[in-house]
């Protein structure tokens, strides 16, 4: 029997752009909250326009706004202010990731919702949180990736790299969402709701990127070293790394623990002197004598084919991994075996998006579609019971955005 949607019945209302506040409440949306996006008549999210590649729409933007109404409001315009504060009337979540000092500026900063909306729980993200001498700064992934050292420890010695996906965004709107959820558990099984106001939530890229760095942080806070990148490798563990093969692929073969490696040397690689070399009897060991290691695993897989070094691998109990380009894994069969794909309704078409990773029993997660600029903004309009006529008056006065078609 499919279970009702965990978060029916709650209503978030998002001033976001980019991914972080986005990927909040995407996943908010996953779980069935109603994500109303307020954008702006002119343009919308800036990450509709970063690029047209799925069908004439930003990839970032489909990826990160599927599920959600969009509602176009001219925010500067008293009007616009008006219309924002009925709909915060029945809001019970305003998620925004807007400038420093923004939504205070607009009248909807935490302290305003506390006398106005206390009801509503703000949920601010930010570069870099309050308090310190980078507050006021503007932040983006990229930048934020540089400031909390995530780019020093990626890519190779003198070559430091940005890890691919946007971590900072990805990671800071998850903990936003987690965060959220755990808010209203707590209303839900308070004995007197509604008798305070809703605590707010702040949460900015700047800490969760050096959270998400901790054991590089530690590491260099006991120990004075700056851990050297590695390309795809690990400064940890050793051996753990990227190997050519005969038929030109590269396998990934990792160890965590001694009795690995001794697996690994004696079954896989069939290199029983290193085995049995106390210079390699722990891992502090290996790691100091790593090069000899991946000279000696590099060696032999440049011997044979990935299937036989996987099988070797696997029969060892040794983990193991094809390394993949993103063409490759969006045709990965232990995607399509998992029917891991859905449709997604857009508004150029349907495309095929993965599901969220979380499994629950008796429930999907409904894979919304992906909106228009203002699709929904009559339609929201009307629902707070403006006529026609009013929200013509609105349009006329370029308080919200043309009708959408």
């Amino acid at each position: 029997m499919a279970q009702e949607a965990p978060l029916r019945g709650i209503t978030v209302v998002a001033l976001e752009q980019a991914v972080s506040a986005p990927m909040c409440t995407r996943v908010l949306a996953d779980f069935g909250a109603r994500v109303i996006k307020v954008e702006n008549p002119t343009g919308g999210d800036f990450a509709r326009h970063y690029d047209d590649v799925v069908k004439g729409q930003a990839a970032h933007f489909v990826w990160a706004n599927r599920g959600k109404e969009s509602l176009t409001l001219d925010l500067k315009s008293p009007a616009g202010m008006a219309v924002l504060h009925r709909l915060l009337d029945g809001a019970d979540v305003l998620v925004s990731n807007l400038a420093p000092g923004a939504t205070a500026r607009m009248g909807i900063g935490a302290t305003d919702l506390k006398h106005r909306h206390p009801h509503v729980i703000p949920v601010e993200i930010d570069g870099y949180g309050a308090g310190g001498p980078l507050s006021h700064k503007r932040a983006y992934d990229l930048l934020i990736q540089a400031e909390a050292g995530a780019c020093a420890v990626t890519g190779y010695p003198d070559m430091p790299a940005k890890p691919g996906p946007p971590v900072a965004d990805i990671s800071t709107g998850l903990y936003s969402a987690l965060s959220i959820l755990a808010v209203l558990y707590a209303r839900k099984g308070a004995a007197e709701p509604g008798a305070g106001p809703a605590p707010a939530v702040a949460v900015s890229l700047f800490d969760t990127m050096t959270d998400i760095m901790g054991y590089q942080l530690a590491y260099t806070q006991h120990s004075g070293i700056d851990q050297q990148p590695l390309g795809m490798s690990s400064p940890a563990v050793a051996p753990y790394g990227a190997y050519p093969t005969r038929d030109e692929q590269t396998v990934v073969l990792g160890t965590t623990n001694d009795r690995e490696w001794q697996r690994l040397a004696r079954e896989i690689i069939e290199r029983p002197d290193l085995a049995g070399d106390p210079a390699f009897a722990t891992n502090a060991e290996r790691v100091a004598h790593r090069d000899i290691l991946n000279d000696a695993i590099g060696s032999w897989c440049a011997r044979h084919d990935l299937a036989h070094i996987q099988k070797k691998a696997d029969d060892a109990g040794i983990g193991n991994s094809r390394y993949n380009r993103p063409s490759e894994v969006v045709a990965h069969p232990h995607l399509s075996a998992r029917d891991r794909w859905r449709a997604v309704e857009t508004p150029n078409g349907e495309i095929s998006a993965l599901l969220p990773p979380p499994v629950i029993e008796g429930f999907e997660q409904s894979m919304g579609a992906v909106p228009g600029l203002g699709q929904h903004t009559d339609a929201i309009l009307g629902g707070l019971g403006l006529s026609v006529d009013d929200i013509s008056a609105l349009r006329e006065q370029g308080a919200i955005g043309p009708a959408y078609s």
